[in-house]
């Protein structure tokens, strides 16, 4: 079966998390990801987490279908052989400081010499222009000046992170989403011209903030840390059970509200024109929440969740990755997929997302020993140390 990407070629000289997670999209989906790595040690993730043997689990994930060439970019050869393998590429998606590649010469102006139907597609701290282009970028520092960390928590407690690299999917997802427009553009242009994308893991994280911006703007409101509430959206919170379960339920839109209510045996207030809209529920959002978890604290979880289901109220448990594990839904949808690792043994990795009715990406392999490709790629195309 033909995927959607099939027939791209994705040069990837990404390392860490955001531009490998673009390109691991793009090789669930069909394109040849020929990921460039030092031939000393390797993408660092090789070596990040919870190991099995000498490689990282998450690098299974991260590198699935993706083709291993081992190359040292900081010599000439290397970056010769960039030069070569761009010729015959589609896209290059890199994530170094700005100024790097083209120290090496092998930057975007370089490379479309070469190949001026080449998109390159960048991802960096802050961008590629700007006053803070030089300076290093990290996910976290991204997360903290994007605005995200400070809204994360609770209001009398230090700003906290989540506990994934948010900041690099993001950045990772806005690549993709970049590439195929530069594609679609190239495609739709008589001369075929590639062009550059710009990812900044800072503006990534920015662009999720929702309508903090004019808020501060017009009505000089600075959001807050709410804890488990978003502010002026009521009721929408965490609530603990009989059995001291706590269960997530989002019940702020005024139809559900409605129904929340006649479903805990409160008629009084889906029928009270005081709380026949939000901006009237978010004013008592506190009494709300407590007339709620009373109510959650007399039933156990589950029968909070029968409940809230059969009455159409948004409602779900806080899963960790055992309850995700035996979840039905999960299990459905083949999120939960079952491949072999090189030592004989079987491990789970998430499925492939999104799911395409007639072109569904898949894993075909899972991520390459170091240096796998280098025979198949290199060896017979170019004459380079690899």
């Amino acid at each position: 079966m033909r995927k959607p990407l099939d027939g791209i070629k994705v040069l990837e000289l990404g390392n860490f998390v955001a531009a490998p997670f673009a390109g691991k999209i793009f090789a669930e989906f069909g394109a040849e990801v020929i990921k460039v790595e030092d031939p000393k040690s390797g993408d660092s993730l090789r070596n990040w987490r919870i190991m099995h043997g000498d490689t990282s689990l998450w690098w299974y994930v991260h590198a699935r279908n993706k083709k291993s060439i081992t190359l040292n970019l900081r010599e000439q050869d290397g970056q010769e052989a960039v030069r070569e393998l761009v010729k015959e590429a589609d896209v290059v998606i890199e994530n170094f400081r700005p100024g790097t590649l083209e120290k090496w010469r092998i930057g975007y102006e370089d490379l479309k010499i070469i190949n001026p139907s080449i998109i390159m597609t960048r991802i960096s701290g802050y961008g590629q222009t700007g006053p803070y282009r030089n300076k290093v970028g990290f996910g976290s520092i991204a997360e903290s000046m994007g605005g995200i960390r400070y809204l994360t928590g609770f209001p009398d407690r230090p700003p906290v992170r989540v506990g994934l690299a948010v900041g690099d999917s993001v950045a990772g997802l806005y690549a993709v989403i970049g590439t195929l427009m530069a594609l679609r553009a190239k495609d739709m242009d008589p001369l075929k011209k590639g062009q550059y994308v710009d990812v900044a893991l800072n503006e990534a994280v920015f662009s999720l903030l929702e309508g903090v911006l004019p808020e501060y703007d017009m009505k000089g409101i600075v959001r807050e840390r709410t804890g488990a509430t978003l502010e002026g959206i009521a009721p929408s919170n965490t609530y603990m059970c009989a059995d001291g379960k706590y269960i997530v339920i989002a019940a702020n839109s005024d139809s559900i509200f409605k129904r929340f209510m006649n479903a805990i045996g409160r008629g009084d207030l889906a029928e009270s024109h005081e709380f026949s809209n939000n901006q009237g529920r978010a004013q008592q959002a506190e009494y709300l929440d407590q007339i709620i978890e009373e109510w959650t604290k007399r039933h156990p979880q589950k029968e909070v969740q029968r409940i809230l289901d059969e009455a159409g109220v948004p409602v779900g448990p806080i899963y960790s990755i055992e309850d995700i594990v035996n979840d039905e839904q999960f299990q459905a949808r083949d999120m939960l997929e079952k491949v072999t690792l090189p030592d004989g043994e079987d491990v789970l990795i998430p499925g492939i997302v999104p799911k395409l009715s007639e072109t569904p990406g898949s894993t075909e392999w899972i991520g390459p020993k170091l240096g796998q490709h280098n025979e198949e790629i290199l060896g017979e195309k170019l004459t380079v140390k690899k």
